[in-house]
């Protein structure tokens, strides 16, 4: 992934051109809260990654965590701008099981799959 960090403005625009939409139990974007769901400081590889899966699959994605607090530190972390949660939907869990290739457990044991470019996702309940 990598790429620029992008605005909150400029990714939520880039994501909802393609459909793509926010929820957080907070109704809000502020990256100080852990209550919303930020895009602050997201890569352009991740957004363009989100697009790339929701052309691919055709599934409704809806995200859940972003950029905001609350999330493991790390490198390659929410904070730094690499990873997202998505709401789970049978259609996007199916895709991402049937047209990624398995590979080794996290280390809390939920199961991952990896995509043709790298990416890697994580369905922690199905």
């Amino acid at each position: 992934m990598g790429g620029t960090p992008m605005t909150q403005a400029t990714a939520q625009a880039k994501l909802e051109a393609a459909g793509i939409s926010a929820s957080s139990t907070g109704g809000c974007t502020t990256k100080s809260n852990p209550k919303c769901t930020s895009y602050d400081g997201i890569l352009s590889g991740t957004v363009d990654s989100l697009l790339t899966l929701k052309k691919a699959s055709g599934c409704a994605i809806t995200i859940t965590g972003g950029t905001e607090v609350g999330h493991a530190s790390g490198t390659y972390s929410h904070a730094n701008g690499y990873k997202v949660d998505i709401r789970h939907n049978s259609g996007i869990d199916a895709y991402i099981k049937n047209s990624f290739t398995k590979i080794e457990n996290r280390g809390d044991g939920y199961p991952q799959w990896k995509s043709a470019a790298g990416n890697i996702y994580c369905v922690r309940s199905v």
